[in-house]
């Protein structure tokens, strides 16, 4: 899956989530720059990430993610197979 593909689904999917059409991905993006990016967002998001995607993660795998970049690359990896 193309990089531009993963960003601009995560750019949708950070929208809906955290219902503000400003959010645009980005690698840098983390947590504390997101109103609402807080635990139980950090589940939403994830858990619409594997259903829009197709993956799935273990708790180990998105437990330490420290910005969009890394789920960009995670999702890319598990996508491929």
């Amino acid at each position: 899956m193309a990089v531009e593909t993963v960003y601009e689904k995560l750019t949708t999917i950070l929208r809906d989530v955290f219902d503000d059409d400003r959010l645009v991905a980005a690698p840098s993006l983390t947590a504390d720059q997101v109103d609402g990016w807080d635990s139980f967002g950090h589940l939403r998001l994830i858990f619409t990430v594997e259903k829009s995607f197709g993956v799935n993660f273990a708790a180990s795998e998105i437990t330490g993610l420290k910005n969009l970049g890394e789920l960009a690359e995670l999702i890319d990896s598990r996508a491929k197979g």
